[in-house]
């Protein structure tokens, strides 16, 4: 077994984990996930809404360098930028690859990883469900099809539209409540569902979504988790996460 750290705890592993402030979902699924030997350390960061002007991407950037800086001295083999919406930059993997080159540590972002995941699953058509308003949404779909997806029906429920102060809702949204949107969002013939957002309750909802439906569910968090695994060369496989961590 690969053991990278002189640690009781980390000793395959340190992973850096950066948040939007009002999120309580990332951090509690990812326990859940977690294998021995290796940690997660978190920090969190203010939400960037204009990640499309030179202005507004300039403010990401010294925000992702400052915190990066902070965790680096944990000596984290990578750092995951857990942001959905706030990481929808293309191309898409122009963000962790400047991030990776400018700081000295591996960087993963959500919005890569779900790119990658889906990709890594053989999925085109899409089928997409969301917290979000449709302002957001609207980005997210844009976002997908200028990665080659086909998004075959995407839907949010709304949370965010009054202002930022509204995201604590997502992290509320009962789990059969999530399962219900994502029935809703469900089109025949989708080659997989996309739920996104990481501070979205999903992890419980994987496996039964996948049975249900016949194919691959991606979700946020493990997506994330997924690519942080694989990025610091650690190919356990786990039972109960969707395809994507069973069998790739």
């Amino acid at each position: 077994m690969l053991e990278r750290h002189k640690s009781a705890y980390s000793s395959r592993a340190k992973l850096g984990l950066i948040t939007p402030p009002t999120n309580t979902v990332n951090e509690a699924e990812w326990s859940r996930m977690m294998p021995p030997g290796v940690t997660f350390h978190t920090h969190r960061m203010p939400l960037h809404p204009d990640t499309t002007s030179e202005e507004g991407k300039a403010g990401l950037m010294r925000d992702l360098e400052s915190v990066f800086g902070m965790l680096k001295p944990a000596r984290v083999d990578a750092i995951a930028y857990a942001c959905t919406a706030g990481s929808m930059i293309n191309p898409v993997e122009s963000l962790p690859e400047h991030l990776t080159s400018s700081m000295g540590v591996k960087a993963v972002t959500t919005s890569a990883a779900i790119i990658h995941s889906l990709k890594t699953l053989g999925a085109v058509r899409l089928s997409v469900a969301t917290p979000y308003h449709d302002k957001l949404n609207h980005h997210e779909t844009e976002f997908l099809q200028e990665n080659g997806f086909t998004v075959e029906n995407l839907i949010g429920l709304g949370i965010g539209a009054s202002g930022p102060a509204d995201y604590v809702r997502i992290a509320e949204t009962p789990l059969e409540e999530v399962a219900k949107h994502v029935r809703a969002a469900f089109v025949p013939g989708s080659d997989a569902i996309l739920i996104t957002c990481t501070d979205f309750p999903t992890l419980p909802l994987i496996a039964e979504l996948e049975s249900e439906f016949g194919v691959p569910v991606v979700t946020s968090n493990q997506a994330t988790f997924w690519a942080m695994l694989r990025a610091v060369g650690i190919e356990d496989r786990f039972e109960g996460f969707g395809r994507l961590l069973a069998d790739f």
